[in-house]
């Protein structure tokens, strides 16, 4: 029996207990999702690893999976210095040293996270009126920063009003500035900031002190269960990936 790869799920890592225990609800969410029916097959091995401030790091998370064919998956909304540097490098590190590792794709840019965003705009009451101003961590990858833009345009649509983003760190504009903007240019309108951030911690709190009237929670919230959207999305990438892998082990057999 062909056994699936092992899911191999990286985040940024936080020194925020919120925020690290957000993360590991959506870890075992998708967990769960790949434990087979009773007698229906082996459960998917699913690990977590982090690209910074916690670990295991992935060199190490890799390094105990030597022997099992491995995807993995970014937890990062968008694919900047991480996706295309850091992990690009610990993948093509594996796979010098003789390991079976697929990189999958970032999060973002998704519509299923745009349902999300949404969902959090509208349980922090959003009205017609307010004015939306999308939050996003910032990157100097100019990779991320397109696809944050492209979120907010997703965004935009669906709201049916504009919505410019702001950076948090490492690209501008800053979310402040352009909280402040949207005031200068819609004098006593709401100004609310949707946090495109996938867990609490200090960059939600930053935004949170943007100067917005209201800022919704992150993507994942504190104490709750992990939202099917994201669940969803981690699943895809973890099955394009396997699927990629599939297709180019054909195709070295077929030659």
């Amino acid at each position: 029996m062909d056994v699936a790869p092992a899911l191999l799920a990286v985040s940024h890592g936080t020194s925020s207990d919120a925020g690290a225990e957000a993360v590991a609800t959506l870890v075992e969410a998708v967990a769960a999702r790949l434990a087979p029916a009773a007698g229906a097959g082996v459960p998917v091995e699913v690990h977590a690893g982090f690209v910074d401030v916690q670990q295991p790091d992935v060199p190490t998370c890799l390094t105990g999976l030597v022997g099992r064919a491995t995807v993995v998956v970014p937890l990062l909304l968008s694919a900047g210095f991480h996706v295309h540097v850091d992990l690009r490098d610990d993948v093509d590190a594996a796979l010098a040293r003789g390991m079976d590792v697929t990189l999958g794709g970032a999060l973002g840019p998704d519509d299923r996270l745009v349902d999300l965003l949404a969902r959090r705009l509208d349980e922090a009451g959003l009205t017609d009126d307010d004015v939306v101003v999308l939050a996003a961590a910032g990157s100097s990858d100019p990779r991320a920063v397109a696809d944050c833009e492209a979120t907010a345009a997703r965004l935009a649509e669906r709201l049916r009003r504009d919505v410019p983003v702001g950076y948090i760190a490492n690209a501008d504009p800053r979310v402040h500035e352009v909280v402040g903007a949207a005031r200068a240019a819609h004098p006593g309108r709401r100004v609310v900031v949707a946090s495109y951030l996938l867990a609490p911690g200090f960059f939600a709190d930053l935004a949170a002190r943007a100067g917005g009237d209201v800022t919704t929670p992150a993507l994942l919230v504190a104490d709750d269960d992990a939202p099917a959207e994201l669940v969803d999305v981690v699943l895809d990438r973890y099955r394009a990936a396997a699927q990629s892998r599939r297709r180019a082990a054909a195709q070295r057999v077929s030659s």
